[in-house]
């Protein structure tokens, strides 16, 4: 396994130029190699496609790769093929070609030039390609977006069902099935339709700390409440999400008539208008988007720093993937919905018409979604075990529920019975009906099972529905119960219920709060969550100002300062420009270049505002440069070679380039363009430059995932790196 490791490592910097794995894409890799089926839920931008693009470069045979868009695949074999000598390194195979194309593909396949495959569903229940397969040494099977496979699914592709029969005719080799988020329902079913039992399962967290999680009841007052939370967080971008287009439209022309900047985008208006009012968004021209769901697919913004539902979502996946586009880059990240059992009501009554089996999952979801609305219970908590993560804490400080904790009571008796009334309809029933014998209610369902006649039949019949439901949606969150994956919803008895019902404990609830006219008068904001300054109005000053220079040089916001930088300067009120220069990521270089009209201003709106300002201002103080640092600058102003000059101090390249960066950061113009025009073309300098010049970050992350595999990432940070220098000291 280990001579494995290190074939893996040297394939990873001979084929795309990385020097580590993130992640844990090597374990993944190496599973796969090893001949076991592999299962991964890994985050967009994580780096799934390398799982099973890397394998392929160092195995004998093809890869076939099963993806569901045809956009996809074009995308990632030309981006292969970027990496080869030979276009025939990757192919695709469906029906956007011609038959003389596919006759290409086939001879290049035969001919074992071709080591990665992609064929969508569709083609791949061909006979005339399963045929053709049957002929072909396959080294294993990737089955891309495996979410498809499952009606739970946020994207359900029938032809996905038929993947294993299909594999099974073609000849069986190892299978990699990726996604980026399923629930653990929507797990189960990737893995028993593609018969991957015994697979090695590589799950990322679904945990972000960062983010607080607010619902509110949605009243005639919503439209007000947004207007406030928006003026109460100037300049500050935000998107707002709406089920309807034509609440889209409304509510963007009340946010532009109550003077915010916002910009509308749907699916119905034109092209050109919807992509300009992106570009608005992410270029910092508007600070909100009133848009649908169809906004935020692959929009990478990393400082939205709030994201409001105007309506709850069909499904708590969808609100977990909507929620999760603010807060990107780690900072303040609030998720505010708005909530009414009227809206969930009125996405029932538009299923009504579709087939039986999806209105039953549909009413599921809504289920869901309107549990954790109403719940009185950590929002993160209940987040994490609807995607089968367990969160230990009780508080997590960090949403509506843990900063405003309600009275817990004793249910331990509660608890009992419930526990007693599932075991005795035999673990075959879900909630609603579990509560209707508790009350002693004798629907039609109770009476054709003859439940009305069991001994637990009206055990709490003084008790309410909604108790009752909490007392179970908690106990399920505690452990005591769980739900029935094949058959999801059926209510059943783990070990701990099993032994509670044994030797009962202490069990206390929260109990939830009834949204009706439960309006909060005040927000509750979470206390961890934001990097808030101590002065919102200077910041807000400050930052309108970084933008007009920002304007006036056609630079983005972040190459004059960063939001950091101002949060200090707008907590400290430095007005000289050596007191500048101590702000972290500033230094004497940007206090140079920039910080005569940053001085001026804090200067004024100190005098104006007669604020005293800290006492140890005049003390606080950075590191002065290390002996390392100094070494550092003096050797690239010799011009010696980057890797010479990491070897002769001792340390790894990376670990130079963390320097390097250190010392840009802090406002020294360095020059390496020596040693970046031996290693990457003017061209492709110009492309990558672009890049940070456009761009609404300078996140290497991000950068990642826009500018890899065409480029390595030493060569993304080396020309980040000179951006910076050329642009910002």
């Amino acid at each position: 396994m280990a001579q494995l490791a290190d074939t893996l490592a040297q394939a990873l910097k001979e084929h795309f130029g990385f020097d580590t794995f993130k992640g844990n894409q090597k374990d993944i890799m190496l599973s796969l190699l090893s001949g076991k089926d592999t299962f991964v839920i890994m985050p967009t931008g994580g780096g799934k496609s390398l799982c099973y693009q890397l394998p392929s470069l160092i195995s004998e045979g093809t890869a076939i790769v099963i993806s569901p868009l045809i956009a996809l695949m074009k995308n990632q074999v030309d981006a292969m093929r970027n990496f080869s000598e030979s276009d025939s390194i990757a192919h695709f195979l469906n029906s956007s070609l011609s038959k003389s194309a596919i006759d290409q593909v086939k001879a290049d396949v035969v001919a074992r030039r071709t080591k990665l495959l992609y064929v969508a569903p569709e083609s791949l229940t061909k006979e005339e390609n399963i045929e053709f397969l049957k002929t072909v040494q396959i080294s294993f099977y990737a089955v891309d977006e495996a979410h498809c496979i499952s009606e739970w699914g946020h994207d359900f592709r029938p032809e996905y069902r038929r993947i294993r029969p299909i594999i099974n005719d073609i000849g069986t080799r190892p299978v990699i099935a990726l996604t980026a988020t399923a629930t653990p329902k929507v797990q189960h079913d990737i893995i028993k339709n593609l018969a991957m039992t015994d697979a090695a399962v590589f799950k990322s967290s679904f945990n972000r700390p960062n983010l607080y999680y607010e619902i509110r009841p949605k009243t005639s007052n919503t439209d007000k409440d947004i207007i406030r939370f928006i003026k109460q967080r100037p300049s500050k971008s935000g998107i707002i999400y709406c089920l309807s287009r034509r609440k889209v439209e409304e509510l963007a022309e009340l946010l532009r008539v109550n003077n915010i900047k916002a910009m509308p985008y749907h699916a119905g208006m034109d092209p050109m208008t919807r992509s300009a009012n992106q570009d608005a968004f992410l270029l910092e021209e508007v600070d909100v988007i009133v848009a649908t769901i169809a906004f935020g697919m692959g929009i990478d913004k990393p400082d939205v720093r709030f994201v409001i539902h105007y309506d709850m979502p069909k499904s708590l996946e969808g609100y977990y993937q909507e929620t999760g586009r603010s807060g990107r880059d780690g900072g303040e990240g609030i998720c505010l919905t708005f909530y009414s059992r009227k809206d969930l009501q009125k996405m029932e009554k538009f299923m009504q018409g579709k087939p039986v089996a999806e209105q039953e999952i549909g009413k599921q979801l809504l289920a869901e979604t309107a549990a954790y609305a109403e719940s009185s219970l950590c929002r993160r908590r209940t987040l994490m075990h609807y995607f089968g993560e367990n969160y230990d804490n009780d508080n997590c400080g960090n949403c509506d529920n843990c900063l405003n904790p309600k009275k817990k009571v004793e249910a331990q008796e509660d608890l009992s019975a419930a526990l007693e009334t599932i075991a005795a309809l035999k673990e075959k029933f879900k909630t609603e009906h579990v509560v209707d014998v508790m009350l002693g209610r004798a629907s039609s369902d109770v009476r054709s099972f003859h439940h009305d006649e069991l001994e637990v039949f009206g055990c709490c019949e003084g008790e309410t529905p909604k108790f009752l439901n909490t007392v179970i949606q908690q106990a399920i969150i505690a452990g005591y119960i769980e739900k029935g994956i094949e058959n999801y919803g059926i209510l059943r008895l783990t070990k701990q219920g099993k032994d509670f019902l044994k030797k009962p404990v202490s069990f206390k609830i929260v109990e939830d709060g009834e949204y009706v006219d439960d309006i909060m008068d005040e927000d509750i904001m979470p206390k961890n969550a934001a990097a808030c300054s101590a002065d919102p109005e200077l910041y807000s000053i400050l930052n309108a100002l970084r933008r007009q220079i920002a304007g006036d040089l056609k630079l983005p916001p972040y190459v004059i300062f960063q939001d950091p930088s101002l949060e200090a300067m707008a907590t400290t009120y430095p007005v000289t420009l050596d007191e500048l220069s101590k702000i972290p990521g500033v230094g004497t270089g940007k206090a140079k270049r920039y910080g005569d009209e940053f001085i001026k201003v804090i200067k004024t709106y100190v005098d104006e505002n007669e604020i005293e300002r800290p006492e140890d201002m005049r003390v606080r103080t950075i590191a002065s440069k290390s002996k390392l640092k100094i070494a550092i600058v003096q050797a690239i102003d010799r011009k010696i070679n980057l890797e010479e000059i990491a070897e002769a101090n001792g340390i790894e390249f990376d670990a130079l380039l963390d320097e390097i960066e250190s010392i840009v950061n802090a406002g020294t113009r360095i020059n390496i363009t020596y040693y970046i025009n031996d290693i990457i073309d003017p061209e492709d300098q110009s492309e990558v430059f672009e890049y940070f010049r456009t761009s609404t970050s300078d996140n290497l992350s991000e950068a990642y995932k826009e500018l890899c595999p065409d480029y390595s990432e030493n060569e993304i940070r080396l020309m980040r790196i000179k951006f910076l220098s050329e642009m910002g000291n």
